[in-house]
């Protein structure tokens, strides 16, 4: 990708997405970041699908993960668009991209006030509180005050538990897929490892939109390790030719997940969503993690997967544990982490069950 301006990424994918409604909310007041920091005002991207109809409680809201977007339907296919679980014919989705990235919501791209330049490396930092924050205001700008289903995955799903616990009475049903209450050590440290490989690139330090894109390649290519697994490799990187000493498929393959994404994101947003998936814990300031998931209200599903290396089951086991009467369910998927994207028909399944159970649960109910 050549030299762009600070909209350029996001133009490109309005451009490939035309499916969803895209909108911009402008808060044109002072938003005050966890850390303290203050920004003059926020800007949030969002898209919707469906229609609105607050009789019948029909709004879904979907938290999207690190480099995602609000074009739910094009990362989540065979989960949402018509015929299924989620179906803008039945339902109001909506999803929203989050603080710090490029795909047109205030980050580092943006024009800092005070100083007239692109923020770059003068960004506040995010969290994920930060980014419920916005969309809180961003579901108050609708009019939205009952949500029937809070669904996210990874990042996403921090967002969603996050969110669960900041305004309980919102929420009827929680979904969280392959996320935790907070971040490892093992997360955290490999983070730092990928945000080391952007600081070794030397034009890092640049005030360049462009700075730091090789070492964005290489933190990706470390990251593809983690959301997939030994197996998976095996599986798909195996060398069938045995006298081969060099251009391994493998090798390939890393260069090519590295080269896919910087030419569809930036390395400063990169940079900020790294260090706001590290400042997740749902228990900071609210007597711990255990006291925090214990207030969730909302009918919760949590679904696991055993391959996962980057967000392993104890994490959500431990999510179930802590959520009043959750119910916890585990896949297997060939994909590690990334199943929570590429098992739709499986995941739709247990969503429907769940559903189903809860229905049924209000039906007896009503009987008594």
């Amino acid at each position: 990708m050549n030299k762009t301006d600070s909209a350029s990424l996001f133009f490109l994918f309005l451009q490939k997405n035309q499916s969803l409604n895209h909108h911009i909310f402008k808060y044109n007041n002072a938003f005050e970041l966890e850390s303290g920091a203050v920004l003059p005002s926020v800007q949030i991207q969002y898209a919707t699908w469906g229609n609105y109809q607050p009789d019948k409680n029909n709004v879904v809201w979907i938290c999207h993960a690190l480099t995602a977007n609000s074009d739910v339907a094009s990362w989540w296919e065979g989960v949402v668009g018509e015929k299924q679980v989620f179906d803008p014919e039945k339902h109001f989705i909506v999803c929203a991209t989050i603080l710090g990235s490029c795909y047109g919501s205030s980050g580092p791209l943006d024009i800092n006030p005070v100083s007239k330049r692109q923020y770059f490396l003068d960004f506040p930092m995010v969290t994920i509180r930060d980014m419920v924050k916005a969309h809180i205001l961003l579901s108050n700008h609708l009019g939205i005050t009952r949500i029937h289903s809070l669904v996210g995955g990874s990042l996403g799903g921090q967002q969603a538990l996050e969110w669960a616990v900041m305004e309980p009475q919102r929420f009827e049903h929680l979904i969280l897929l392959a996320t935790n209450a907070f971040h490892s050590p093992w997360g955290i440290a490999l983070n730092e490892t990928q945000r080391m490989a952007i600081a070794a690139d030397p034009t890092w330090a640049m005030q360049d939109e462009n700075a730091g894109r090789e070492g964005l390649k290489a933190a990706r290519a470390i990251a593809f390790l983690s959301y997939r697994n030994f197996e998976a490799y095996q599986k798909t990187q195996s060398e069938t030719d045995i006298e081969k000493i060099d251009h391994y498929r493998a090798s390939t393959y890393q260069i090519h997940q590295g080269n896919k994404l910087v030419n569809r994101f930036n390395c400063h947003a990169y940079y900020y969503l790294t260090k706001a998936l590290d400042s997740h814990h749902i228990g900071r300031g609210r007597g711990g993690a255990e006291k925090a998931l214990a207030s969730i209200i909302a009918k919760t599903l949590i679904i696991g997967i055993s391959s996962d290396i980057l967000f392993p089951v104890q994490e959500q086991k431990f999510l179930a544990k802590h959520i009043k009467g959750a119910d916890y369910q585990e896949i297997d998927s060939f994909y590690g982490h990334d199943g929570f994207l590429t098992e739709a028909k499986v995941i739709s399944e247990l969503f429907r069950d769940f559903y189903s159970k809860n229905q049924k649960y209000k039906q007896t109910l009503s009987n008594n």
